[in-house]
């Protein structure tokens, strides 16, 4: 396999660009045409930390890499639009494995109208890869950051939570059920529209929950300079994740707070917005009212029975 022939491959593939992007890649570096703000993340999957070979399709471990990388921009509330990806590639991955990951970048870039605009390619001791992508909004003022939620805020989230985790739990067991779960794990899709409306609707603060409701809640809450109070009750728990826990000895709840890559979207909303942010949202996975936001600092998430429940997320330096 070549370098330059590998590439030259890639880009005879490359769908065609969106209307910001003049020159694409094949060049030394990209031009785009940004709107008036740009919101910019960068995320990396390497193979053995965040993925295995052995229970993802190369086309999975493709379009995940995309998709939890737009899933930061989704929590900004910002439309999608240039990707470049880093390809690290080993010994053991031939040409045509390089095409099936691209393969699942360019389905979710599809599906997302994300353009995908350059990258480089490299050797690499394992499979990594590394994504940097960049969304628009008409004014830097439209993106929704983890800072400005504020007392009386209502607390929402996205879609289920802990299908990821119950996923990998299956994953792990090479149990033959449950493929719903497993995909919310191999295959995950960032909420990029319930992000915009949510925006759009009033969203004072916004987070991605990749490390787990616990662990981002902390991190809105530290950035908002606020308290969150959850009621474990109230979470929308994905479904199967209760059976699945079970047969693992795990407590559901604490599976859905502390379990990562569910790629939903944690906001705080203005009470009064919170019925049109409601209504906004339905189309796209709906919302559901977790909590509220309050004074002080740190999350309180209360069982039915009133205890706590540790709120720890997923940590991957620990």
């Amino acid at each position: 396999m070549g370098e330059f022939e590998l590439l030259a491959r890639i880009r005879e593939r490359l769908p065609e660009p969106g209307s910001r992007l003049r020159v694409g890649s094949g060049d030394d570096a990209a031009v785009t045409v940004p709107g008036a703000a740009t919101a910019t993340s960068v995320d990396a999957l390497v193979e053995g930390v965040h993925f295995r070979r052995r229970s993802s399709s190369l086309e999975q471990i493709g379009s995940k890499a995309l998709a939890v990388a737009l899933s930061d921009l989704a929590a900004m509330g910002a439309e999608p639009g240039e990707a470049y990806v880093v390809l690290g590639i080993p010994a053991d991955l031939d040409e045509d494995g390089c095409l099936e990951l691209l393969g699942g970048i360019e389905k979710v870039a599809a599906e997302t109208g994300a353009s995908l605009a350059g990258g480089d390619l490299t050797r690499s001791p394992s499979l990594t890869l590394a994504v940097t992508v960049v969304g628009h909004a008409e004014r830097p003022e439209d993106f929704v950051t983890r800072a400005g939620a504020r007392p009386g805020d209502a607390l929402v989230v996205t879609g289920e939570l802990g299908g990821a985790s119950a996923g990998l739990l299956l994953l792990e067991q090479e149990a033959k059920s449950g493929a719903a779960l497993v995909a919310r794990q191999l295959e995950p899709r960032p909420r990029l529209q319930a992000g915009r409306s949510l925006a759009e609707a009033g969203a004072t603060a916004m987070i991605d929950l990749s490390d787990g409701l616990g662990g981002d809640a902390r991190h809105l809450a530290e950035a908002s300079g606020v308290s969150l109070q959850i009621d474990a009750a109230a979470l929308p728990l994905a479904t199967g994740l209760a059976e699945v826990a079970r047969a693992a000895g795990r407590d559901p709840l604490e599976l859905a707070v502390s379990g990562g890559e569910d790629y939903e979207l944690l906001a705080a909303i203005p009470a009064d917005k919170l019925a049109a942010a409601t209504a906004a949202v339905v189309e796209h996975g709906g919302i559901t009212q977790i909590g509220a936001v309050g004074a002080g600092k740190g999350v309180e998430i209360r069982l039915p029975g009133g205890e706590l429940l540790a709120a720890k997320g997923f940590d991957q330096l620990s």
